[in-house]
């Protein structure tokens, strides 16, 4: 139960569960800032295994600031591809050359660090809390969850507002000797103890200190408003394949959804023969009979693709529109590919 001193005592128990339990991951090897800053990007929205192989190709090929900040757009997708949200790979590129032409590294103040163009409050906490030991709040999902069982907050954490109170309650027991720890230790919490079903409150080395335990009511907390409903987009993909065996591939636009990434040719629509339509015209060119190669939904943050892809050949190459080109099979691996791309690429067994 808590005590009058109960906030050193709630750090100290998580701190010394951290040390003590924490996982063996490759970003906890490093004080290196620019390091730190390219995880914690990564791990955004994003599964800690998928990340570890990588965050070890991404920090061996751009192992400096320099590396990372003049780097081929092309390559830097291409390096980032199968992680998704590929906006996080085209901020961090901006940030990390402001910061490099600005300050020479990663500047260890703040309010300068929150400044970079696509650094959010999280990601300065964390940077800043782990690579320099400067005590500021990293306020996540799994921080938000621990915090709201321990302090029996029932605020909505779907809302913005609401991060602000929890950053304020993680500057109320943040450990200022040992900040680096006590933000992981948050995060790690939420990740292997205090999950959002069925937490494991008996493993738990802060249970002592948490109203949501005491009180029965973990599964509760934190009160999070559902999202709205996904909206559904239907997409039709042609993949065409002209005498030589090389297929016709688009370049999506720069800006927005999977900006600059290549596809099959599509068109968003249900209806395959409006598609044929579509896709013909923009190419010049003349669609043979097609073939149903595979159907599958994808799902995005904020919507849903419905996607029928169909083959088909052409007797000639037309006139391709900008932005795209033919590929052989081969050539494919030098192109970045959105997965609902990949999808279709196996079922035609290229």
């Amino acid at each position: 139960m808590k005590t009058s001193d109960w906030k050193q005592e709630f750090r100290e128990a998580l701190t010394g569960w951290y040390r003590e339990e924490k996982r063996d991951l490759p970003w906890r090897h490093t004080r290196n800032p620019y390091h730190i800053w390219i995880s914690e990007v990564m791990l955004q929205q994003t599964r800690v295994d998928t990340v570890i192989p990588y965050y070890a190709r991404f920090t061996e090929r751009f192992s400096d600031m320099k590396e990372l900040a003049y780097a081929p757009e092309e390559e830097l997708m291409k390096m980032w591809e199968g992680l998704g949200y590929y906006s996080r790979a085209r901020n961090l590129q901006s940030s990390v050359r402001e910061a490099y032409e600005t300050y020479g590294e990663v500047p260890a103040d703040p309010e300068k660090f929150g400044k970079l163009k696509g650094v959010g409050p999280y990601t300065e906490g964390a940077v800043m809390s782990i690579a320099y030991g400067i005590p500021a709040p990293a306020v996540d999902g799994n921080v938000m969850r621990v915090l709201s069982r321990i302090l029996l907050i029932e605020e909505d954490i779907a809302k913005p507002k609401t991060r602000r109170l929890f950053e304020e309650a993680v500057m109320e027991l943040i450990d200022r000797e040992d900040p680096s720890s006590f933000n992981q230790g948050m995060m790690e919490l939420g990740a292997v103890i205090c999950t959002p079903r069925r937490p494991k409150c008996l493993l738990c080395p802060v249970r002592d200190f948490c109203g949501a335990y005491h009180e029965g009511r973990e599964e509760e907390l934190p009160v999070k408003s559902k999202k709205k409903k996904q909206q559904s987009f239907p997409q039709t993909v042609i993949a065409l394949r002209d005498p030589e065996g090389r297929w016709l591939m688009e370049q999506r636009p720069e800006e927005g959804l999977l900006a600059g990434m290549w596809q099959f040719p599509t068109a968003e629509t249900a209806d395959p023969e409006e598609a044929v339509r579509i896709i013909s015209g923009r190419h010049r060119l003349t669609v043979g009979p097609i073939e149903e190669a595979v159907r599958f939904r994808h799902v995005f943050t904020h919507r849903i693709w419905e996607v029928t892809a169909y083959a088909a050949s052409v007797p000639d190459r037309g006139t391709p529109a900008d932005r795209s080109g033919w590929f052989r099979p081969e050539e494919f691996d030098m192109l970045t590919l959105p997965n609902p791309t990949k999808k279709v690429r196996a079922a035609l067994g290229l």
